[in-house]
């Protein structure tokens, strides 16, 4: 009689292992917090100072005309603001679809991970009191800006634009890491750089609009990595937990 085959080791036949939703060691989620710990000051420190902010920000804004003249770009709007969003929208569905037609738990779960990347953007963003660059007095507009932390001003605006909710839906796509990790490691790292320099190039189509600070696209992309993080690490200890 063959013995049973165990879930993710090296001799256990793919079609079987993709099935499976895997444990990360705990070694992995200590070096991504300290990682996070340590960007996260760094973001903390671009947002309180915003010099950088100010001066990208400055560089897409007509002082004449008082405005940004990127803001209504016909290109600018239709591939970075449209296609490229319903791209990763797109591959959002496609996964789930595949992994509820294969019954592959892991595919689902990293469909929900691309989801729940923008979904915790979205909250923050919508509970958010900070102003867009084209809404503050610096830009023409009568917002007043203020670093992250700080009071909020009586004055500060609509609000809703912290952090960068457009970026959030290609850092979104981080979560195929989980896809190929650990069968295919190189090509799982491949997948979340891929996805942070997609993240950025749409996050910067937002800068250049006037739409958003570049440290709000970075605090975009570190909200998405750890609510995914998170929700992986929660997912997979409770399944494996009742396996046992």
């Amino acid at each position: 009689m063959k013995p049973t085959p165990k879930l993710n080791q090296s001799a256990t036949a793919l079609s079987i292992r993709t099935k499976s939703i895997y444990l990360l060691p705990q070694r992995f989620y200590a070096i991504q917090l300290v990682l996070l710990v340590l960007f996260g000051l760094l973001f903390l420190w671009f947002s309180r100072s915003e010099t950088l902010d100010m001066t990208l920000s400055r560089a897409w804004f007509d002082p004449i005309t008082q405005q940004f003249p990127w803001k209504d770009s016909h290109w600018l709007d239709l591939i970075n603001h449209r296609l490229l969003k319903y791209l990763v929208i797109a591959i959002g569905v496609v996964v789930l679809f595949k992994g509820v037609i294969r019954r592959q738990p892991l595919l689902i779960l990293v469909a929900l991970l691309i989801g729940v990347g923008a979904l915790a953007v979205g909250v923050l963003k919508i509970s958010s009191a900070h102003s867009c660059p084209w809404d503050l007095v610096e830009f023409g507009g009568k917002a007043v800006s203020y670093p992250l932390l700080s009071h909020t001003p009586l004055n500060s605006g609509p609000g809703r634009c912290f952090p960068g909710g457009h970026a959030s839906s290609g850092f979104s796509l981080m979560a195929l890491f989980f896809l190929f990790w650990p069968q295919r490691p190189k090509l799982a790292w491949c997948c979340w750089f891929a996805a942070v320099v997609l993240g950025l190039l749409m996050g910067f189509g937002q800068v250049m609009r006037g739409a958003h600070f570049l440290s709000h696209n970075l605090w975009a992309g570190w909200w998405v990595w750890l609510a995914q993080l998170l929700t992986f690490g929660c997912v997979s200890y409770l399944l494996n937990r009742k396996r046992k």
